[in-house]
């Protein structure tokens, strides 16, 4: 089962890879300019390891609990990045301390006033990406576009929370290409309220062909790399 495994991590990862250098190679861009995380919510260490063992360095993680547990299975693989792409509320804080993943999904100044509080009391720094809504759908998280500047400007007093870019989840669509104007919405904002290495966290398994030609740095990527997650 594990070498059946690997194989069909191995022609998905194959497949995403070819995928991205294609983008690139269509929106005039370096490979090197962004970089791939593999979503591996609720998916098993066992699957990490592999896709690591792949050359995937980034991975994203939904629930705190879960990157915690997973980050202390897989301490051995030390250049390992991890990212959280889930919603943080305030009370799991401080269990990001010890080993802070980037956090992508701030959208508010009380998250990120608890962030402060928590990594000053550790002396160390936590790097986060701002969350917008974009779409201003109310069943999703994300700051306002109309906030975004306010929040930014609130940033500046933090000496432990270092805001790196911005992310979005735009609203969901059966085609890709409808997800474009949001992703450029997206860099827009960046250059009116960021600054130029902002990284922008944008375009998962379905669009995110679309969102390298719109600028993306960061992209996330799990259905297409591991499958299905049962349940969902």
């Amino acid at each position: 089962m594990h070498e059946s495994r690997r194989a069909e991590l191995a022609l998905a990862v194959e497949r995403v890879q070819a995928q991205i250098a294609a983008a690139c190679a269509a929106s005039g861009r370096d490979r090197d300019s962004l970089r791939l995380i593999a979503v591996s919510k609720l998916k098993p260490a066992s699957d990490i390891r592999l896709v690591y063992e792949l050359g995937v360095r980034d991975f994203g993680e939904n629930y705190v609990q879960e990157l915690t547990r997973k980050q202390t299975e897989l301490r051995d693989l030390e250049d390992l990045r991890w990212h959280l792409i889930g919603p943080l509320q305030r009370n799991k804080v401080k269990q990001l301390v010890g080993s802070p993943p980037l956090i992508h999904t701030l959208d508010n100044e009380r998250l990120g006033d608890e962030i402060e509080r928590r990594f000053g009391e550790a002396g160390k720094k936590c790097g986060v990406l701002v969350e917008v809504n974009l779409g201003d759908e109310t069943q999703k998280a994300g700051c306002a576009v109309d906030a975004l500047p306010g929040l930014l400007a609130r940033a500046k007093a933090w000496e432990h929370v270092d805001v790196r870019g911005l992310m979005a989840i735009p609203p969901v669509t059966e085609d890709p290409e409808a997800s474009r104007v949001h992703f450029r919405r997206l860099r827009e904002l960046r250059g009116d309220y960021g600054s130029p290495g902002f990284e922008l966290s944008m375009g998962m398994s379905h669009d995110f062909v679309q969102a390298i030609g719109e600028g993306a740095t960061l992209i996330r990527v799990g259905t297409a790399i591991f499958g299905a997650r049962a349940g969902l």
